[in-house]
C-alpha cells in the first residue's frame, strides 16, 4: 500500500514530537537528602527525624560573565523615552501602529502586541537600593487596552528589552543564560486597588514544538514556537478589617502553562525585590526571588520548570509588564525597576565565576 506525501509527511512530526514528549517524561524529580539520627541521653538511639528536602543545586541567576549591552543602570542623565502615540494593540485587535516608541539609548522598545506603558520615565530611587545607584525607571500605565476604547477589565503593557544589541539573535540554552532585575516594591497605600496581577518579569523564549498561536501560519505544525516564562507580583487587597493588605509572586508556568503561587509578600517585606531567571543546557527554566538588593543564591531559588512541557532553545529577550483595569481613569502601581543584567556562562569554562553588576 502506498502512502501520499503528505500523510508521510504528517507520520514524521508525529515521531518527532513523540520523541521529544518522551524526552520531557523522563525528567527525573530532585534528590531528598534527610537527617541522620541522634542518640538519646543514655546513649539508645532515638527514632531519625527527616529534615527539610535539600534543594539539588541548579544554575543561579548572575552566574557567569555579564553581557556586555545586556542590561541598563540608567545612570545616563540623558536617559528618555519616545512615545509614539497611540500605542500598538496587535494582541487585541491585529494592530501594530508603528513606528513604536523607543528610548534614546535604543535599549528598550515598545512592544507590538500590546504597547508599552503610559509613563516610562528616569527617576531618583525612591529609597537606597544597589550601592552606587541613584537612578532608576519608572513604568506605569493609564489605557493599557486599544487605543480609544476602554474594556473596563484587566488589560497589560510591555517594555522589551533590545537583546539585539548585545546577543544577536539571542543567547544559546548551551551558554546557561540568566537575567536579573531589581524591582521597588511602593508602600500598599500607592497600589492599584485591584485583585491580580499588577507586574511582570518575563523572557520570551523559542524551542521546537507543536506551534499553537492562534494567528500564527504555521499553527498545528511542528516548528519554532514562542513562550514567555517569567513571574507576576500579584495584589490581595485586604477588607480594612479583618484582612490585612498583602501580595504575593506567582510563576509562569508550569508544564501545563497554568501559574504557580510563589513567596508572599507582606507590608513589612515591601521596598526592594531581586527577580532573576535562569536558563540551563538541559532547556529549563530556574526562578528566583528576594527582598533587598543582594545577589541572588540557592536559598533565594522558587522552583524549576519546563513551562507549557516545553525545552528553552534559545533566550531571545527580557521585557517587563504592567498591568491595570482599563477604565480609563485608574492607574496602574507605579513600579521602579533598577540595574537589569544578563549573564552567560563562557562554554570553555563552565565553573566562571559570578560577578555583580559593575558601575
Amino acid at each position: 500500500m502506498r502512502f501520499p506525501l503528505s500523510c508521510l509527511s504528517r507520520l514524521f512530526i508525529l515521531l518527532a514530537v513523540a520523541s521529544q514528549l518522551s524526552g520531557f517524561l523522563s525528567v527525573a524529580s530532585a534528590a531528598e537528602q534527610t537527617a541522620a539520627s541522634d542518640e538519646a541521653n543514655a546513649g539508645t538511639p532515638a527514632a531519625s527525624a527527616p529534615a527539610a528536602p535539600a534543594k539539588k543545586p541548579v544554575l543561579v541567576p548572575g552566574t557567569g560573565v555579564l553581557i556586555k549591552n545586556g542590561g541598563d543602570n540608567f545612570e545616563d542623565e540623558n536617559w528618555k523615552w519616545y512615545h509614539r502615540h497611540p500605542k500598538s494593540s496587535e494582541e487585541q485587535d491585529k494592530r501594530v501602529r508603528s513606528p513604536l516608541g523607543k528610548s534614546n539609548n535604543g535599549l528598550w522598545f515598545e512592544g507590538p502586541k500590546r504597547g508599552t506603558p503610559d509613563v516610562v520615565k528616569r527617576v531618583e530611587l525612591p529609597e537606597p537600593g544597589l550601592a552606587g545607584s541613584e537612578h532608576g525607571m519608572l513604568i506605569a500605565t493609564l489605557r493599557a487596552g486599544i487605543p480609544g476604547r476602554l474594556t473596563y477589565r484587566m488589560m497589560q503593557d510591555d517594555l522589551i528589552f533590545n537583546m539585539s544589541r548585545a546577543a544577536g539573535r539571542g543567547l544559546s540554552r548551551a551558554d546557561s543564560p540568566s537575567v536579573v532585575t531589581r524591582v521597588y516594591l511602593p508602600p500598599f497605600a500607592q497600589w492599584e486597588r485591584r485583585s491580580g496581577a499588577s507586574f511582570g518579569f518575563r523572557c520570551g523564549c523559542t524551542t521546537h514544538a507543536i506551534i499553537t498561536g492562534e494567528n500564527h501560519p504555521d499553527r498545528g505544525d511542528f516548528g519554532v514556537e514562542e513562550y514567555w516564562p517569567g513571574m507576576f507580583i500579584v495584589f490581595a487587597p485586604g477588607d480594612g478589617d479583618k484582612t490585612e493588605d498583602a501580595a504575593y509572586l506567582r510563576i509562569r508556568g508550569d508544564r501545563r502553562g497554568r501559574g504557580m503561587r510563589g513567596p508572599s509578600i507582606a507590608a513589612d517585606q515591601l521596598g526592594w525585590w531581586t527577580l532573576g531567571m535562569s536558563f540551563s543546557p538541559d532547556g529549563m527554566v530556574h526562578y528566583f526571588a528576594s527582598p533587598g538588593v543582594d545577589e541572588l543564591s540557592m536559598d533565594d531559588h522558587i522552583t524549576s520548570q519546563y513551562p507549557y512541557g516545553y525545552r528553552t532553545e534559545w533566550v531571545k529577550t527580557f521585557f517587563y509588564n504592567v498591568c491595570s483595569h482599563d477604565d480609563g481613569k485608574t492607574w496602574s502601581t507605579p513600579w521602579v525597576v533598577d540595574d537589569p543584567q544578563t549573564y552567560f556562562v563562557r562554554r570553555q569554562n563552565m565553573a566562571g565565576s559570578r560577578r555583580s553588576s559593575r558601575r
